[in-house]
């Protein structure tokens, strides 16, 4: 969700590992924030290899941003889509007006 709002600039490494980081630590478990940002880097690394692949790194410096152009991408924004138009869907009232 993090990458889908920063757009076509994308986010840094850094950032994106400050993200998970947040999300993933609790006051009964905690990670280091090394740790993490070695596997956001390493799976950014891996997953974005092929022109198809969900990530794409946008310039020299770690900066990834969602691929556009990839066909899995499309797919989760077409899941998105489905669930949240459900959701926005207003409820009838089915009980008996008393006026």
């Amino acid at each position: 969700m993090v990458l889908k709002e920063a757009g076509d600039r994308g986010l840094s490494v850094q950032k994106i590992a400050r993200h998970v980081f947040n999300a993933s630590n609790s006051f009964f478990e905690t990670i280091e924030f090394e740790e993490i940002r070695r596997y956001v880097q390493n799976y950014l690394l891996k997953n974005s290899k092929s022109s198809d692949s969900l990530f794409e790194k946008v310039g020299p410096k770690g900066i990834y941003r969602i691929n556009p152009n990839s066909a899995e991408m499309q797919q989760l924004m077409l899941l998105f889509t489905d669930e949240t138009d459900e959701a926005e869907k207003p409820s009838i009232d089915l009980s008996l007006s008393l006026f």
